[in-house]
């Protein structure tokens, strides 16, 4: 009679927990490419342009290589664009944008769109109205750039300064990692470095939200992650070429450790920070009774 498969990794529910929940964590801080087809879409109707325009004559020519060239410049800023705008809505205290990438794309589709049909109807009132309308619907379809900084208020804008320059230098440390990792082919530890990089990524924001936790961090943000990162190096290198096991698994117990320790430096900056909360409400409230003012209740 015949049998159904079935073993550790088999869909009949067998699953051990551990195994489950490595699956569930290694979705954990997934996040969607901002730069979708809307956007790499806006790549195809200036190369349409370039060739479209070949056979214009001299002038007809260069008027559509120069809206080619325009509008490929604004989808090119729109990416840009976006991916700033990611990164500003995925942290909690963010600074707007130094250059308004997507404000710069749609009035470059605006000035692309009006160069292409001012060479197929020259004049202004038709270009210009083809123009606005280009970048009236560019703004309509991927918005604005984030135009205020978000939760600065009370920060020390030195201090911030200083975080964003710590932070800008990890984040470059986990994508020469994430580079080195994916040479060794070994799919299993390229997901489990994504899984390090989001416990790292927790200290990242845990920093952020309170600049002074820097000083106590500045060795994860730098030293560690810049030796995980050689370390990282080192052992796709190996592995590429070896497949050595031992290898892999001396590495893979170093990235343990090292998510270990990450997490808990993260925890125990977030029990500071409650520790602190709570010594200003004790202050606040010893100040209160000594001026006469009754507290019914207690401050949770």
């Amino acid at each position: 009679m015949a049998q159904r498969f079935g073993g550790k990794f088999s869909p009949d529910g067998t699953t051990s927990q551990s195994t489950k929940s490595a699956a569930s964590s290694s979705f954990k801080g997934a996040t969607v490419d901002p730069v979708g087809a809307r956007s790499n879409m806006l790549f195809v109707p200036p190369i349409i342009l370039a060739f479209t325009s070949i056979n214009e004559g001299a002038i007809g020519m260069g008027l559509g290589l120069v809206g080619a060239g325009t509008l490929l410049l604004g989808a090119w800023l729109l990416r840009g664009g976006l991916t700033a705008e990611a990164a500003y809505n995925a942290r909690k205290v963010s600074r707007r944008p130094a250059f308004p990438r997507k404000i710069a794309a749609a009035l470059l589709a605006g000035i692309g769109v009006g160069i292409a049909a001012f060479a197929n109807e020259p004049g202004l009132i038709a270009p210009v109205i083809y123009g606005v309308a280009a970048a009236v619907l560019h703004v309509g379809a991927f918005g604005l750039d984030p135009l205020s900084d978000k939760g600065m208020e009370g920060i020390d804008t030195f201090q911030q300064d200083r975080v964003a320059r710590a932070i800008d230098e990890a984040e470059a440390h986990l994508a020469a990692m994430r580079d080195a990792i994916r040479r060794s082919g070994d799919r299993s530890m390229i997901a489990r470095v994504e899984r390090f990089e989001t416990t790292a990524k927790d200290l990242f924001r845990t920093v952020e939200e309170d600049p002074r936790d820097l000083t106590s961090a500045r060795k994860y943000l730098g030293v560690y992650l810049m030796g995980a990162r050689d370390a990282t190096i080192k052992f796709s290198d190996v592995f590429a070429r070896t497949n050595d096991p031992q290898a892999r698994s001396d590495y893979e117990a170093l990235l343990d450790d090292l998510e270990q320790n990450f997490a808990a430096r993260t925890r125990k900056m977030l029990l500071d920070d409650r520790s602190d909360l709570t010594v200003e409400i004790d202050v606040l409230r010893e100040r209160l009774q000594r001026e006469g003012v009754r507290i019914d209740r207690d401050v949770k």
